[in-house]
């Protein structure tokens, strides 16, 4: 009888003090905790804060779809931004770009900086612009323009690349459909200089 006596008086003697005992570490917390200092800038520079408040951003876009002959498109980079609001003009960043003609060929191009004019359906890339083929072509240039609602790439700069006969080197390079053909043409020209690698 003693013994549950004790055990009842234990019993609530523990309901009160683990309450209390919380609530002590609870007003421990508040009172050791750190004042946060409200003066403290943004870690962003002025410029960097107006340019995001200037210029339109989007992180991450996708696009795909197809041209007016059938083939189709796809671009994705890593940010777009549309300049002081100008609706039609983008600057694109770190982008990867594929088309697949109606025909069944496919072309995959990747650039540092695409400059995107709607209205004028023009595509300028730089930085580094590299192209792969299905038709075995791998391309490095300078700067690449393009047409964006048709097949019509032209890099009017120095490629130098592979190809399936072997290294090849031009002043320029096209990549199009002519008018009333269902065939996609790879035109090099410009002192064209070809090291042929026999299988």
């Amino acid at each position: 009888m003693i013994a549950r006596d004790r055990y009842s008086r234990t019993v609530a003697l523990l309901k009160v003090a683990f309450p209390l005992a919380a609530l002590a570490l609870l007003s421990t917390l508040f009172l050791l905790s750190r004042v946060m200092d409200t003066d403290t800038p943004l870690p962003f520079a002025d410029k960097e804060i107006q340019d995001r408040l200037r210029d339109q951003q989007i992180t991450g876009p996708f696009f795909s779809g197809s041209t007016a002959d059938g083939d189709q498109m796809s671009f994705s980079a890593r940010r777009l931004i549309t300049r002081n609001g100008r609706v039609g003009t983008n600057r694109a960043e770190d982008v990867i770009a594929s088309l697949k003609t109606a025909q069944g060929a496919t072309f995959k191009l990747q650039a540092n900086v695409v400059e995107l004019d709607i209205g004028a359906n023009t595509a300028q890339l730089s930085g580094d612009v590299s192209m792969t083929t299905s038709t075995g072509y791998r391309i490095n240039t300078p700067r690449v323009e393009s047409a964006v609602s048709t097949l019509d790439v032209t890099a009017p700069e120095t490629v130098a690349g592979t190809g399936p006969l072997g290294d090849l080197t031009a002043g320029n390079m096209r990549i199009f459909s002519p008018k009333g053909s269902d065939s996609t043409q790879m035109l090099f020209s410009g002192g064209v200089k070809l090291v042929y690698t026999p299988k």
